[in-house]
């Protein structure tokens, strides 16, 4: 294995951001959970160790803890956010309540570089979710940088390698935070950037085979990035053993069906087999309104629509799936950390015991970006590999409130004329996502000389590299104006057109 960087989560939502952003350095890294003895840590040849942040207070009866002898390994060690808190927590200083939460930028201002800040401006725009702060430095300590409200917002221990920082460098708003970790890594830890793309699939091939052994495997392929490059990787490992499944579920794009099955025949040699269960999830979702209730009912769904499709296809060992980190992390905890629920995702929380089936999902641990990567390195075509994101339960939670069949006609026309502009003006490939979101109220508006009460689309289009963060696009004034035009004017029960200016966080990118 290449050289280490653990990665101890203690349940916050950027935890998998940190281990990308180690990744994308080209230095290999692994998630471990807090309470890993440092023996493991020690046995497995780590060379670094990330303390993660996390929703909890030092303070707290229940607060998460790791081994305090992480400290003896021998081993550099940075704390961001919570990490810093509980380093200094634990080494001898002392952590205060602050008197307000520091949350959103802020400005660093670095009194001195060392290696942590070694080519980096004095002054950084930081990004700070935070309660608590450090008060009283550990012995053995000192302070190289503060914000406007945190007096010791990055400490060092040099002799050590021991460094805290209170904001997150692993999101995009901080100001060259990678820059910081990649310090850490390669100026502290003297870490080796050998870690490969080559690298992961040569991994996940072999660990496929392992698993899967002469057992079959269904997947259930939805022509995105992810189920197309978790199919291709699977393929390689075990080739015929595959068989992928298509569900038409009534919540695809316009031409989806049809785009997906020419897509396969060209390029792959797969056996594919498609269902058509379109009246089957609109009757089940008849009336709903909760988005979580639509999610849970579109992932049950789904699932039995395997379950007969195993039927007709024999019998299958493994449930393969392209499940990436952000799915994850948005949905459950992971192993048992205190993060917070945010929303379902209809691919995570296991399967029904009656099924028999192991999952197989050879993505996990990565994100959109790493997995673009994977399948371009597996030849995957262009069209593929970079095809905007669309979620697993597709235009269901694109229509707010109850789903009709009129409601999901007037979304996939009104999508189909956003998707054929920002592709013919090249801003398809320049963005993270663009989707159209159909609100359950009226507007007045003019068709001719005639008023036209009807509906109203949102177009959401962002930046993102990994779905954890993301920023509104600011797209030229003539092509929103076109996109806007053309909606109003070409698609029945469509009076008005707004633009969401929302940033990842505080909202998320898709609207439920």
């Amino acid at each position: 294995m290449p050289q280490t960087i653990a990665v101890l989560d203690f349940g916050s939502q950027y935890t998998q951001v940190i281990a990308r952003r180690i990744r994308e350095c080209q230095v290999y890294s692994k998630i471990y959970h807090f309470s890993t003895p440092a023996e493991r840590l020690r046995a497995d040849g780590v060379i670094g160790i990330v303390l993660s942040g996390g929703p909890s207070s030092v303070f707290s009866a229940n607060a998460p803890i790791p081994d305090p002898k992480i400290f003896e390994i021998g081993v550099p060690v940075l704390g961001i956010c919570y990490g810093l808190q509980l380093m200094g927590h634990m080494l001898g200083g002392k952590v205060s309540r602050g008197e307000r939460r520091e949350y959103g930028h802020g400005t660093l201002t670095v009194h001195r570089r060392g290696r942590l800040f070694a080519g980096l401006p004095r002054k950084l725009r930081v990004w700070n979710s935070h309660g608590d702060k450090l008060m009283k430095l550990p012995p053995g300590f000192t302070t190289i940088g503060r914000t406007e409200n945190s007096p010791f917002a990055v400490i060092e221990n040099y002799r050590k390698g021991f460094y805290g920082i209170q904001f997150h460098p692993e999101v995009f708003h901080t100001e060259r935070g990678i820059e910081v970790l990649l310090n850490f890594l390669a100026g502290v830890c003297r870490a080796r950037q050998d870690w490969t793309t080559k690298d992961f699939i040569e991994h996940a091939v072999g660990e496929i085979r392992e698993a899967v052994g002469s057992s079959r495997v269904i997947l259930g392929l939805s022509g995105g990035v992810d189920s197309s490059v978790a199919a291709a990787l699977i393929h390689r490992a075990i080739g015929s053993q595959l068989t992928c499944v298509f569900v038409d579920n009534g919540l695809l794009r316009k031409d989806e069906r049809a785009t997906v099955e020419s897509l396969y025949k060209r390029h792959f040699k797969i056996d594919l087999r498609v269902v058509d269960s379109s009246a089957l999830f609109l009757r089940m979702l008849k009336g709903v309104e909760e988005p979580e209730k639509k999610r849970k009912i579109i992932g049950k769904t789904f699932i039995e629509v395997f379950e007969k499709s195993l039927k007709k296809i024999g019998r299958a060992d493994f449930l393969a799936q392209g499940t990436l980190y952000p799915d994850i992390i948005e949905s459950v905890a992971i192993g048992d950390n205190p993060a917070a629920l945010i929303k379902s995702h209809h691919n995570v929380g296991g399967l029904p015991a009656r099924m028999k089936l192991k999952l197989l999902e050879p993505l996990r641990e990565l994100f959109k970006d790493e997995v673009r990567r994977v399948g371009s390195a597996l030849g995957l075509p262009r069209e593929v590999v970079w095809r905007q994101p669309f979620p697993g339960p597709g235009l269901g939670v694109r229509v707010i409130g109850p789903i009709t069949e009129s409601n999901l006609e007037i979304l996939r026309s009104a999508d189909a004329i956003l998707q054929e502009e920002m592709m013919s003006s090249g801003w398809y490939w320049k963005v993270w996502q663009s989707f159209c979101v159909f609100l359950p109220v009226k507007s007045v508006g003019v068709v001719g000389d005639e008023r036209n009460y009807a509906y109203v689309i949102a177009l959401r289009i962002v930046e993102s590299t990994d779905a954890m963060t993301a920023d509104w696009t600011r797209l030229p004034y003539d092509l929103l104006q076109k996109i806007s035009g053309r909606i109003t004017n070409e698609v029945r029960g469509v009076s008005r057109v707004v633009f969401d200016v929302s940033s990842k966080p505080p909202a998320t990118i898709e609207w439920e």
